[in-house]
């Protein structure tokens, strides 16, 4: 007797298949969570040379005007580059803000995908457990099948037997 088939083999491929993409996704999700808090560290350490920048001019334009070597359109060029450099500092902060608000975003769909890489897991050691459940009940009926072909073939011997005895004490 040949081995059976597994009918729900189609179905045990299409949940490896599912595992392995939620696998890449969770993955791929990660990656770009590292991506964007790489990112937001870099905004931050620009954020924090700006600063350093602007108390930089700051003191440098104090120094001047208190020495008395600052001209009189040193003052107004100051003051005007401070307030660009301030500007620039707060577009670098809403920048930052968008950023986090970005990371939390990705935390979200990286939970996301890692509940479905679980699922999928799961979903997929089900049916690999069935199949096994399945292999084990399949070898256990060919096996009462091939004791019962057995027992007949034993029974049709025997059977042969008889009658063979049967014929060789009508003959004598």
């Amino acid at each position: 007797m040949k081995q059976p088939r597994y009918r729900l083999q189609v179905l045990l491929d299409q949940k490896a298949r599912l595992k392995q993409k939620a696998e890449i996704r969770l993955a791929q999700t990660i990656a770009r969570l590292e991506a964007e808090k790489k990112r937001l560290r870099r905004f931050e350490e620009e954020r924090e040379a700006m600063i350093a920048k602007r108390k930089e001019v700051r003191l440098e334009l104090h120094q001047r005007v208190s020495t008395g070597k600052a001209r009189i359109k040193d003052g107004s060029y100051g003051i005007h580059y401070l307030k660009r450099l301030e500007e620039e500092q707060k577009q670098k902060e809403a920048q930052i803000e968008n950023q986090k608000r970005l990371i939390l975003d990705c935390e979200t769909e990286v939970k996301r995908a890692r509940r479905d890489y679980i699922n999928a897991v799961k979903e997929l050691r089900i049916m690999e457990k069935h199949k096994e459940l399945w292999w084990k009940k399949a070898q256990l009926e060919l096996l009462r099948h091939e004791e019962k072909e057995m027992d007949e073939l034993g029974n049709i011997i025997h059977q042969l037997k008889k009658s063979f005895q049967g014929e060789d004490v009508r003959r004598s």
